[in-house]
């Protein structure tokens, strides 16, 4: 394949493609504008956070139905799964669904269902019923609705930012996703993703879908432009985010549902986080999945695949109220299709 050849295999949408949308076997390609008539981003605007109390707005919905895999390990060593360990269960569990053929996968169980009906092996039938509906929701929502990647919703969130060629750090990066729309949008930066996970280097981010076109900016004209993973700049760091050795020295501090992971007597020190690296005057921009029914009963359907470890669904103002008590200006605040979103200033 000569050089040409493997451009157009990786980069296979140009800025002719701009306004359009299509179902590929394992996403959605969408490049339409951010501002249409179905725009996900919508703020509920909180003008004084000092009004907002916990006796107003209540905790956060705990997340509590565990996956059988956690539970068998830590019945096998008599210990609570350690978080790394949860972390990288997580990780494989979750590339699973993103890696597969959502449809095809559903085509194959229906085929085991009617075979294990036929030979009376309901154990089999049930669990062939799972996948069909487990293959079926993770369709709509990852393919049909795209509210996990959500690219207009992140967008949304994400413009109007006072930044050029900005330096990004991306707490808990796991695919990336988020860095490399920050990077189209504001082309000519460099980001550093962090976990401690190398499957996410080598994996979730590692291989993530060279063709997968990100809507930006030309940064000569200003016209949009589609971008690349592999022209942008980015850096992958297997650490623990608290071995960090940066100084202040980011425009921008970005993580993408991590903060329900830690229990309220952990949340300083994981809101202190996106604040020791900022630059005076940079954004730390944050989300945190939704509260609300859908989000509920998806926990619930994928427990086995999602909950290894401490979750919270918030509304944005649980995200926002931590945000504030722990030394933040909130900027922005909104929802988007699955999460919560703030983009907030240290005070």
């Amino acid at each position: 394949m000569d050089v040409y050849q493997k451009s157009q295999a990786s980069h296979p949408y140009t800025e002719q493609d701009i306004g359009t949308t299509r179902l590929l076997p394992t996403y959605r390609m969408d490049l339409r504008p951010t501002h249409s008539k179905d725009v996900f981003y919508q703020a509920n605007p909180i003008s004084n956070w000092k009004d907002v109390s916990w006796d107003k707005i209540g905790r956060p919905y705990r997340v509590e139905r565990w996956s059988k895999e956690k539970l068998r390990w830590e019945k096998e060593h008599d210990q609570q799964l350690p978080p790394q360990t949860s972390w990288e269960m997580f990780n494989r569990s979750f590339q699973n669904l993103f890696d597969a053929d959502a449809l095809a996968t559903r085509q194959e169980a229906f085929g085991t269902l009617g075979k294990s009906l036929g030979t009376l092996k309901m154990h089999e039938a049930l669990e062939a019923v799972e996948d069909i509906v487990q293959a079926t929701v993770w369709n709509k929502i990852h393919r049909v609705e795209d509210a996990v990647w959500d690219p207009r919703g992140k967008r949304a969130l994400f413009e109007g930012l006072d930044v050029k060629k900005p330096e990004v750090l991306f707490l808990g990066a796991a695919d990336g996703y988020e860095a490399m729309q920050l990077m189209a949008m504001y082309p000519g930066g460099h980001a550093v993703l962090v976990d401690y996970d190398d499957y996410c280097r080598t994996n979730r981010f590692g291989e993530f879908p060279e063709a997968y076109p990100f809507l930006g900016e030309d940064p000569a004209t200003g016209a949009p432009r589609v971008w690349y993973r592999d022209e942008m700049n980015i850096d992958f760091e297997v650490v623990d985010i608290r071995d960090l050795k940066y100084g202040k020295e980011f425009d921008v501090v970005v993580s993408i549902g991590l903060i329900e992971h830690f229990p309220d007597e952990y949340k300083p020190l994981a809101l202190d986080m996106h604040r020791r690296f900022l630059k005076p005057g940079g954004y730390a921009i944050m989300t945190t999945p939704r509260a609300q029914l859908q989000s509920k009963i998806f926990y619930t359907l994928f427990a086995d695949i999602m909950n290894f470890a401490y979750r919270e669904l918030m509304d944005v103002k649980h995200l926002g109220l931590y945000a504030y008590e722990n030394g933040f200006e909130i900027l922005r605040h909104g929802r988007i299709k699955a999460h919560n979103g703030i983009i907030a200033r240290a005070r």
